[in-house]
């Protein structure tokens, strides 16, 4: 009965071993998931291909040719090309270099004229921390940040032949299935918009462009900024 005993509580102690070790090795793959995510989030790297109006993109650019713009939003990480595919997973996990990425790419609905033409337009980026990608999205439900960056550029095509101004005017919660939102109901935006913002700072009949992301990795929440487009004066 003593052997009994004496087996048993070794046992007890492996288990307990392996448990911790477990434990352990989920810690530690967290961790290395962390880093990977964020060493392979698109860097400032990728400023050397932004397209200058005055001259062309890089002759020797390694983006893809579904390079459909570029956006930037004055004050905010986001600074990046927009890429558009022949559907909406295509750069879900695909960076502009057409590599495989967790991180994925900011990228133009499928459904969306790749020349943003549409009074509509809806663009989607991962929620990265830092404010990476499109995680400085958060900060534009609050007002007063959102007064203080209203301001940015979308340049239209892989050299920038078009260069419009983006003025940051809205943002929201808003489910993911929402119709009037994602299938680009054009028609009823303007009222979704001025219905359900929760901050919203102007109305004009300038064209829209969606920035969304999730609002977190487990729901179908997403924070959505809203833009008008408007032709440069510069």
């Amino acid at each position: 009965m003593l052997k009994f005993w004496k087996r048993l509580n070794e046992l007890y102690g492996w288990l307990l071993i392996a448990v911790f070790g477990l434990v352990m090795l989920i810690g530690l793959w967290q961790v290395y998931d962390n880093y990977y995510m964020f060493s392979h989030t698109l860097d400032k790297s990728i400023l050397r291909y932004k397209p200058d109006p005055k001259d062309t993109a890089a002759a020797d650019s390694p983006i893809t040719n579904d390079m459909a713009g570029w956006l930037t939003i004055d004050g905010t990480n986001i600074d990046y090309p927009v890429m558009q595919g022949k559907d909406n997973n295509a750069y879900l996990n695909t960076d502009p270099f057409g590599k495989y990425s967790l991180t994925g790419s900011i990228f133009l609905d499928s459904r969306s004229s790749p020349d943003f033409s549409d009074e509509y337009s809806v663009v989607y980026g991962h929620h990265m921390d830092y404010g990476k990608m499109f995680g400085a999205l958060d900060d534009f439900l609050n007002e007063t940040y959102l007064r203080q960056h209203t301001a940015g550029t979308l340049m239209v095509g892989r050299n920038a032949e078009q260069v419009y101004e983006l003025e940051c005017f809205a943002s929201m919660k808003v489910s993911a299935k929402e119709k009037i939102v994602f299938d680009m109901e054009q028609e009823q935006i303007r009222q979704f918009i001025h219905d359900n913002a929760a901050v919203l700072t102007n109305e004009a009949d300038s064209r829209i462009l969606a920035l969304s992301t999730c609002a977190d990795a487990n729901s179908v929440t997403r924070v959505v900024v809203f833009c008008y487009i408007r032709d440069s004066e510069k």
